[in-house]
């Protein structure tokens, strides 16, 4: 399964656009930028829609929930926290998701580590991968999730 979530970091001035904030910054840092080169101490938030293609403009198949920390003082990285919450024909229920993502590297892999609905008991692997970046203010990530484990509850 591919689906790609779409990150918009508030920056002070897309209040209506944003789809993540920075809610954590260290003390020589601020709210509405990243604070150094590898943003180390940073803490985001996000709500970022999900689609099947990687079109911002797609409708969505759910939303991305979670946060990131920025955890390297030497290099681009993070740690990442987030649920796939599904409202589509295709999908119901959740995916979740834990793991270090070392942004520079060209794909990444985070454990999927359960889920709900059509994905109860989910176990796998998420490969992400950096499919656009704007600067500061946009990402999006192409997520490839492989579930070596899955339950379908039958009622």
């Amino acid at each position: 399964m591919v689906f790609y979530f779409h990150d918009i970091l508030y920056n002070g001035q897309n209040f209506a656009n944003a789809t993540s904030a920075i809610v954590g910054a260290p003390a020589w840092g601020n709210r509405t930028i990243l604070a150094d080169l590898n943003h180390f101490g940073n803490l985001v938030v996000f709500d970022d829609p999900i689609t099947l293609d990687n079109n911002l403009y797609s409708t969505p198949v759910g939303r991305a929930q979670g946060f990131y920390m920025y955890t390297q003082k030497n290099t681009f990285s993070s740690w990442l926290s987030f649920s796939f919450m599904f409202n589509s024909t295709e999908y119901q229920g959740s995916l979740n998701f834990a793991g270090i993502d070392p942004l520079l590297n060209k794909t990444r892999d985070i454990s999927v580590v359960g889920g709900t609905g059509d994905f109860f008991m989910a176990r796998g692997i998420a490969t992400l991968s950096t499919d656009s970046y704007e600067g500061d203010v946009y990402f999006r990530l192409r997520t490839d999730v492989k579930l070596y484990e899955c339950w379908k509850l039958v009622n």
